[in-house]
């Protein structure tokens, strides 16, 4: 397996999303509503979603279904108000032309944030629900407060509650929270679980979501990622050994740059492309309809994308690097050598193939490109919330490119040893194609 090239094709398939996102987004006619409303309950709505616990609906696959849903209903109550200027996405009825925008961003967001939080089954204990409940319907209250009573607010509040509505009916029965997908295989080059202290199986909190039916692609199989490497082949040798010297917990070859960027990236993409959007509208001065749009395609592309990813994952049920390097004089390969003992400096509960963090990583940034290129003027930064980084350590980071990031993931994923590098590259090409067909099939301006 040629790296760098696989590096480049990515590039490349970015590039076109480009090319392919920037036509319906140019094609849009202004608007004077701007999108106040719109960041502000995108920040309320993920800061809330990711304070679920993981295996009730918080752990990032589910987390990224869950804003998905938000950020979809967001797009249709924008849509429905004035000028028709994309299509909808579920919601076929039209308000007012005065309807309060601002009233059903804030309806919209809150009754779909609202319903996933108050019955997000109590899988892993949720003591937290009633605040965050409360904090919630504050927001809520403070939001539609400020909006001058007239027919226009009830206008608009009538919108956002016909979103959320719609939203959440098309996602009943969608397979959230099904079974599981993983069906056990003891067999070299298939996953098992490690323990924890007590010696029990640490497993996936949400192993379901490879089930869930999808927002935009027709299933989840329609953009499988390739096959991991073959056991027996020197390219994953290669990849084998690579991990196996940079990524162990001790005694690594990694600086210690390469494991504060290993560390610095332990987090859900959910919260730092949702983050990186709302500074670019900000600073791009995006109306209402466009920065509902731009959300709305990141999070229904980035849900697909870990749809896809889980599915992919239970699928293949590759074994991460701390299955494969104790137990490679199994796998039939001359160039590996097995080492009793070796541990990652990082850990994950869920087969290796493809990487989830690059697939939603994947699927986030192509969408970003669509509005903004890959170079921003003025950077933009991102505030890692990490357990894994040492007390003291720097959190925001500041990128110039879309490019940046994505190159450092591959690489931040196998420093930290979670993943043979092919993982990590499929994950990202998976990411964009879900995001280029998602783009070229929804979300269309009127008349495209």
């Amino acid at each position: 397996m040629n790296t760098r090239r696989s590096i480049a094709i990515i590039a490349a398939a970015l590039i076109a999303s480009v090319s392919l996102g920037a036509a319906g987004a140019s094609a849009a006619p202004p608007t004077a509503t701007n999108a106040t409303a719109v960041v502000h309950w995108n920040e309320v709505a993920a800061n809330t979603l990711a304070a679920v616990p993981g295996p009730n609906g918080g752990a990032p696959p589910a987390y990224q279904i869950n804003m998905a849903m938000t950020q979809g209903a967001v797009y249709d109550a924008v849509t429905a108000i004035g000028p028709k200027q994309y299509q909808p996405y579920v919601l076929k009825q039209r308000f007012g032309a005065k309807a309060s925008i601002e009233a059903a961003v804030a309806t919209a967001a809150y009754d779909v944030v609202h319903a996933l939080v108050s019955t997000a089954p109590e899988i892993a204990p949720f003591p937290g629900r009633g605040g965050l409940l409360t904090t919630l319907d504050a927001q809520y209250a403070a939001s539609v407060d400020a909006i001058a009573e007239s027919s226009f607010k009830k206008q608009g509040i009538a919108a956002g509650h016909a979103a959320a509505d719609a939203m959440l009916q098309a996602r009943q029965g969608d397979g959230r929270f099904g079974p599981s997908q993983w069906v056990r295989d003891p067999r070299a080059g298939h996953w098992s679980p490690l323990l924890n202290a007590m010696g029990q199986e640490i497993l996936d909190p949400t192993p379901w979501v490879g089930g869930v039916e999808p927002f935009l692609v027709e299933s989840a199989t329609q953009f499988r990622s390739a096959p991991p490497l073959a056991l027996d082949s020197p390219e994953y040798a290669a990849e084998l050994n690579e991990v196996q010297m940079i990524g162990r917990a001790t005694g690594s070859s990694r600086t210690e740059a390469q494991t504060y960027v290993a560390q610095w990236w332990q987090w859900a993409p959910i919260l730092a492309w949702n983050e990186v959007a709302r500074q670019l509208i900000v600073a791009n001065e995006l109306s209402a309809a466009d920065s509902a749009r731009l959300l709305a395609m990141q999070n229904l592309s980035g849900a697909d994308a870990l749809i896809t990813c889980w599915a992919d994952k239970y699928y293949y049920d590759f074994w991460r690097p701390w299955n494969a390097i104790p137990r490679a004089d199994e796998d039939g390969n001359g160039g590996t050598t097995a080492e009793p003992g070796w541990t990652a400096l990082l850990t994950a509960p869920y087969p290796d193939h493809p990487s989830g963090h690059n697939c939603n990583d994947g699927a986030h940034a192509a969408v970003l490109r669509m509005f903004f290129g890959d170079v921003v003027a003025g950077g933009f930064h991102m505030t890692s919330t990490s357990a894994a980084l040492p007390a003291g350590a720097q959190r925001v980071r500041t990128f110039d490119t879309f490019s940046q990031p994505l190159s450092e993931l591959i690489d931040a994923r196998i420093w930290a040893g979670l993943h043979f590098r092919y993982a990590d590259v499929e994950g990202q090409r998976l990411g964009v194609n879900v995001a280029q067909y998602g783009a070229a099939h929804y979300f269309q301006s009127v008349g495209h």
